[in-house]
């Protein structure tokens, strides 16, 4: 009866069109009542509510956040991004369909950068789908590639989910980030491949060769933003700073590369750039204080454990119980956004992970993997929606044009599920 009780009550609000945060304290309010009349506990005190959702928030892991977040911000507006793909067209732009390896090519370096699935897919839409536009190429399926390239953020290390997860399941972010190096690579290799065999049908001219002076310059130009992803991962892998510190370290270092490096970040737009930054964080804060609050009441009605009783047949096989849990995470991901999704079910079900045996952490990456391609799959589908508006087109041609690389990304997620040593041996070999 308690699942029910969290079920009808977190979509009940939902469907009032309450915003998720609020949804999840009235979830929280709903659990609470219904186990004090039950005699679960001794009553209903609001007092533990307000305890819970301020504890939610006052988590020093979490202060990562609003750093990656301005980082992505200095990124944009410094100049990095645009250096990036200039830096991805000097390469791989001659090849047919080269401007589609640019997207590819830059949305992996990008993601190793901001960690914001969002942030990425805006700016590498703003910079490339004009110019694959005048280029004639598909602007459905370019919105698509553009829009599947942009989701490998949240994977790729710096991620703002690795995070979130981490806080929630307690987890180690910095083993989470470095599982997350190898799957979010095979995502960027399948998209390419996908492009490969899509872009034999688009009928446009590759672009110019560039000569190796060229290359070379655009190299130079773009190696200090090369330099961060390298910088983050290496201080972490030598124990030289956390991900929390990790996070500041990237956001001065996008600061002065921006503002005094490439002087592309003038003095006068740095509060509007934190300021946005801010807002970001708030509502991600808000979502993860009242998550808390919901996650604290879902352990003390024991739901883990009923989940789990439900899933007695599978336990013992943890392949099969993993496949079953991704096909949940695929269907709660196209009606739920990114953060509420790994809020909500990550209290339900890490218990059961623990309990089969499962690794957290190969969890979590493969959890967190599946949340991000929910950000491309309609209804919700942010990223999808992001497209949408910086390429003017509805969204029925955007996911017509992502459907192939849709694909592409769920057959990464059924080869991790069935290869689980892909996610863990080279996170064990980075630790070494």
């Amino acid at each position: 009866m308690t699942i029910a009780v969290f079920v009808f009550s977190l979509l009940g609000a939902m469907a009032l069109g309450m915003p998720i945060a609020y949804a999840l304290l009235v979830c929280g309010l709903s659990l609470m009542a219904y186990m004090a009349s039950n005699g679960m506990i001794n009553a209903f005190d609001s007092q533990i509510l307000a305890q819970r959702f301020v504890d939610g928030a006052d988590n020093f892991p979490l202060l990562a956040v609003p750093f990656f977040l301005l980082a992505g911000e200095f990124m944009n507006a410094g100049g990095l991004s645009r250096r990036i793909v200039n830096l991805a067209m000097a390469w791989v732009g001659h090849f047919r369909g080269g401007l589609g390896y640019v997207a590819v090519m830059a949305a992996v370096i990008m993601a190793s950068l901001s960690g914001s699935a969002v942030a990425d897919t805006a700016a590498l839409a703003a910079l490339l789908i004009p110019m694959m536009k005048r280029a004639g190429y598909n602007v459905g399926r370019s919105a698509g590639l553009i829009a599947s390239g942009g989701i490998i953020a949240p994977v790729i290390p710096p991620s703002i989910g690795f995070i979130i997860f981490g806080v929630a399941a307690n987890v180690s972010i910095t083993k989470l980030f470095l599982a997350g190096i190898v799957p979010g690579l095979l995502m960027g290799v399948a998209i390419g491949l996908t492009w490969w065999w899509v872009a034999k049908r688009e009928n446009v001219q590759p672009g110019p060769r560039m000569n190796l002076s060229d290359k070379l310059k655009a190299t130079r130009e773009g190696i200090l933003a090369l330099g961060l992803p390298v910088f983050i991962i290496g201080g972490m892998k030598f124990g030289v700073f956390t991900p929390t510190e990790a996070a500041v370290v990237a956001a001065v270092y996008s600061f002065v590369v921006g503002a005094f490096v490439y002087r592309e970040l003038p003095w006068s737009k740095l509060y509007g750039l934190i300021l946005t930054a801010g807002k970001t964080t708030a509502v991600i804060m808000f979502l993860v204080a009242a998550a808390m609050v919901s996650a604290w009441l879902i352990t003390v009605a024991n739901i883990p454990a009923e989940v789990a009783r439900m899933m007695e047949p599978l336990m013992g096989n943890k392949t099969l119980l993993m496949v079953v849990l991704m096909l949940l995470v695929v269907v709660v991901g196209t009606a739920l956004d990114f953060t509420p999704t790994v809020l909500i079910l990550t209290p339900v079900l890490m218990p059961l992970v623990i309990k089969a045996g499962i690794d957290p952490v190969y969890f979590g990456v493969l959890f967190i993997m599946n949340n991000a391609i929910g950000l491309i799959t309609p209804p919700v589908g942010t990223v999808l929606n992001v497209v949408c508006g910086v390429a003017k087109i509805n969204m029925d041609t955007a996911f017509k044009g992502v459907l192939p690389f849709l694909w592409a990304q769920l057959g990464v997620l059924a080869l991790l599920v069935a290869f689980p040593s892909i996610v863990i041996e080279p996170m064990k070999w980075m630790l070494r």
